[in-house]
């Protein structure tokens, strides 16, 4: 699958246990699909928020991971075709650095110590070398290195040790006689010379510590010798004067001209918008990628961002704009599989979606199974089931089904469980209630909604135990207030649904609570309250009262 694109299998915020498993077993169809068609993708489940209590006893009861975790799904630095220049270390010399730049037909190179990125290196920046550069000991400053001198000039040491660096002394041309050369020869010196016997004996003796020899000229024996015992390194290069002077700049290593404080750089995970904006201010042309570790991974420029993979989606258990991953406006919608009221995701292009009045969308994934006559394996079917049992109250929700009952049960048999103590188990892990803070409890399992210009938002828990369920109403109001606030809603309710006796108590907070839910069922509330008999469904029987007296 390396060569595959990934596809994102996803549900949404704040995610239910039928959320969590249909995304992962829709992902393991898909797979499975696309195994036996050849598709061109490789599907991943993710989630939108954190792992209920109940969701996570499910996953570890069957040995299933929890998907990944996607808080933004907008395109980021990895979506991108990042330029896998490789980086070069900061002694290799300008002329090997513009060698790479000319084959490759780029015009930066990043310097690496390692994996480490330690500067950058351009096309300007060895021009700058070629032009700007007027001192005769930029060489020594530089701290060049004698094997980059040799190499440049395509040079031979026949004399001295070609490890160690030029870091003391002038270049100069022994244009003139020796007499001359005695009055500007010093220690340590680097003479460019031809096969003048007078001018190498002066060079030598005025204790040059490296004299080069132009166009291949033969060296004596004495010579040799003298140089020998003085210190002092020959080099012969085949070039003429003129041509090695002009190259032995080149020789100087990268991190001298290297632009190595304030590089602008991107993480792998940044998000694409927001490193648009920062190279739109910059002259740079290329800009280096590290990963999360600061290990350099490549080099992108404006031009790659026009080659802009967007993520792809699969939508499971949601169609509502303000329940999807942050950032889907951005990404390509492939599929929604859903059994919700329709919401408000608009998409670009024509997509395949499967809406269905059944109780819980693992009852579609299931059939999406048997209609490709794809095997369910134990662990799939039984988190297909927990959805379902979930999602149903264990059938006492009148969002089930009879196709919910009965794939199942068909689910429960594959998965060798017994569904009315493993049901019990799932809420028992998922009601300890007692022990959370109301931050936990509240988002456990809550959606946002938006009808006629009003915004309201509706949290659910379900558990056995009505006593347990009470006592959090002393803590769920105040923070319900915080809620309301931070999202800028119009109304908040919060069901606290007894799965036993299926009833729900609601909370509430906001102006026009009261007045709506008296009217959409027939009671008279309280303050923030009101017990709601035979009420058990978010979908099928709050939202649409909700909906309807709103419109």
């Amino acid at each position: 699958m390396e060569n595959k694109k990934n596809v994102y299998v996803i549900g949404h915020k704040n995610p239910d246990t039928d959320s969590i498993c249909s995304a992962i077993s829709y992902a393991y169809l898909k797979n499975e699909l696309s195994r036996r068609d050849g598709g061109a993708y490789n599907y991943v489940p993710a989630r939108a928020g954190h792992v209920n209590e109940e969701t996570q006893f499910v996953l570890e009861h069957f040995g299933v991971q929890s998907p990944s975790y996607i808080s933004d799904i907008r395109p980021q630095v990895t979506d991108i075709d990042i330029r896998q220049t490789e980086g070069i270390p900061e002694e290799l010399s300008l002329k090997k650095a513009w060698d790479i730049m000319r084959a490759a037909r780029i015009v930066s190179l990043p310097i690496l110590d390692g994996e480490k990125l330690k500067g950058i290196i351009t096309i300007g920046d060895i021009a700058y070398s070629d032009m700007d550069v007027y001192d005769n000991m930029t060489l020594s400053k530089a701290g060049t290195s004698f094997r980059n001198i040799v190499e440049t000039i395509d040079g031979e040491m026949i004399i001295g040790d070609i490890e160690g660096s030029f870091d003391e002394g002038h270049v100069l041309i022994a244009a003139a006689n020796p007499d001359m050369m005695e009055g500007y020869i010093e220690p340590m010196d680097m003479v460019i010379l031809g096969d003048r016997y007078e001018s190498q004996l002066c060079a030598i003796e005025m204790d040059a510590q490296c004299i080069i020899v132009c166009m291949g000229a033969t060296v004596s024996k004495t010579i040799r010798k003298l140089a020998r015992e003085r210190g002092c390194r020959i080099i012969v290069s085949p070039y003429d004067t003129y041509t090695v002077t002009r190259l032995i700049n080149h020789s100087m290593p990268v991190r001298y001209f290297m632009t190595g404080e304030g590089i602008v750089t991107f993480h792998t995970t940044d998000f694409v918008d927001d490193i648009q904006s920062v190279m739109a201010k910059m002259r740079f042309r290329d800009f280096p990628i590290v990963d999360m570790h600061g290990n350099y991974k490549g080099l992108i420029s404006r031009r790659n961002l026009l080659d802009l993979d967007r993520k792809k989606l699969i939508l499971v258990d949601h169609n509502e704009k303000t329940q999807a991953v942050d950032g889907f406006e951005e990404a390509d919608i492939l599929e929604i599989i859903d059994h919700h009221r329709l919401g408000n995701i608009e998409t670009a292009v024509p997509l395949f979606f499967r809406n269905q009045p059944v109780g819980c969308t693992a009852t579609i994934v299931t059939q999406v199974f048997m209609e490709h006559d794809i095997p369910i394996p134990p662990n799939i079917a039984g988190l297909m089931c927990s959805a379902i049992l979930s999602d149903t109250l264990m059938f006492r929700s009148p969002t089930c089904t009879a196709i919910d009952r009965l794939i199942a049960e068909k689910l429960a048999a594959i998965a060798d469980i017994d569904i009315e103590s493993y049901a019990k188990q799932m809420f028992d892990a998922g009601s300890n209630l007692r022990s959370k803070s109301a931050k936990e409890i509240f988002y456990q399992d809550f959606k946002k909604f938006s009808d006629n210009n009003v915004n309201f938002g509706v949290g659910q828990i379900s558990s056995m135990n009505k006593e347990e369920l009470l006592a959090c109403t002393d803590k769920l109001l105040p923070y319900m207030e915080e809620v309301k606030s931070s999202y800028g809603l119009d109304m908040l309710f919060f069901m606290m649904t007894d799965i036993l006796t299926e009833s729900t108590e609601l909370l509430m907070v906001g102006d026009r609570c009261s007045e709506v839910i008296d009217a959409a069922f027939g009671v008279v509330s309280g303050d923030h309250s009101v017990e709601l008999p035979g009420v058990v469904s978010r979908k099928k029987q709050l939202i649409p009262g909700i909906l309807n007296q709103l419109s």
